[in-house]
């Protein structure tokens, strides 16, 4: 749906983006990861033909944004980071301008409008001034708009900024909602949050992609190790350590700190490319111990947007 190859952009001697490539799929929700200044809003900005580009080539349906600027527009909704809504008019009125905007014919734009206002649930806000709404509600006109020709390609700066928990919970659902059936690009600083509303991450430093895959990709790549907290009970610690340390993949074992008079902890320490519970399992049924927990420690997303975007 979206090609992004070699883009460069700079502003004086700033370099924003230094020939960055990555592709988006239809129907897939893409998250643009970056600190700040990495380039993030500079990408959604050429992608949505607002900026153009000083090298390289972006297509949204294999349409260039440089010469085919007004299809492209036409085939996306674009909400940036701030958002553009006008305080002092109505919701239901604000929607109804950005459609006669958009082009909409006459006849269809007052079913479009209520097909937003469900789709958004703004529906106890429709009456309202906009400059009245809560930030999540004034973020869901914000996407209405975005939404209100039907756009195949929604691209999302920082939607769910300056959010409480609850909000972003909803704005969450709402973007996960919209990614059945939409091509969503999504620049975000809340990391769990992409983790869990997006399919794919990319991950741009100093206008450079440092990474690009499924969270679960990244954390397997990122990992140097397997490790396995276990909790054991009826087995003595000395024999229990024995048992897995010749189990094969086992580089080593410690035992964990948090025990008590009959359940012990333990850390195995395995090679990547080994899942060692079912033997585990195995072990800890033939010795007749008893297994209170067995669990995988994952790398957090977070964790690898530091070690790829530290100083």
């Amino acid at each position: 749906m979206i090609m992004v190859e070699g883009l460069a952009k700079s502003y004086g001697a700033v370099k924003a983006l230094d020939g960055i490539s990555f592709e988006v799929r239809q129907n897939e929700i893409l998250g643009l990861l970056g600190p700040n200044g990495a380039g993030k809003t500079t990408t959604l900005k050429i992608l949505s033909a607002f900026l153009w580009p000083d090298a390289g080539q972006v297509t949204v349906k294999d349409l260039d944004v440089v010469q085919e600027p007004e299809a492209v527009r036409r085939l996306i909704g674009y909400l940036p980071e701030y958002n553009p809504v006008y305080p002092d008019l109505l919701v239901y009125d604000y929607l109804m301008y950005v459609a006669q905007m958009r082009g909409i014919p006459t006849e269809q734009r007052a079913a479009r409008v209520k097909d937003m206002v469900l789709t958004c649930g703004l529906k106890s806000a429709v009456d309202r001034r906009v400059g009245e709404l809560s930030k999540g509600n004034r973020q869901r006109v914000g996407l209405a708009q975005a939404m209100i020709h039907d756009p195949e390609v929604l691209i999302l700066d920082e939607p769910t900024a300056g959010l409480d928990p609850n909000q972003i919970s909803e704005i969450r659902d709402l973007i996960k909602h919209l990614g059945a059936s939409k091509t969503v690009v999504i620049s975000s600083h809340i990391l769990s949050e992409v983790e869990a509303t997006c399919h794919r991450v990319v991950i741009i430093h100093q206008g450079r992609v440092v990474a690009d895959g499924q969270p679960k990709e990244l954390q397997a790549r990122a990992a140097d190790e397997s490790r396995l907290h276990v909790k054991i009970a009826n087995g003595h610690g000395h024999d229990v350590v024995s048992a897995l340390k010749v189990l094969d993949g086992v580089n080593r074992v410690e035992r964990a700190e948090d025990e008590t008079d009959r359940i012990h902890g333990y850390l195995v320490h395995a090679k990547t490319d080994h899942d060692l519970r079912p033997e585990i399992f195995k072990l800890v049924t033939r010795e007749g111990w008893t297994l209170y927990e067995m669990h995988r420690e994952v790398v957090s997303l977070e964790s690898i947007f530091k070690r790829l975007t530290g100083n």
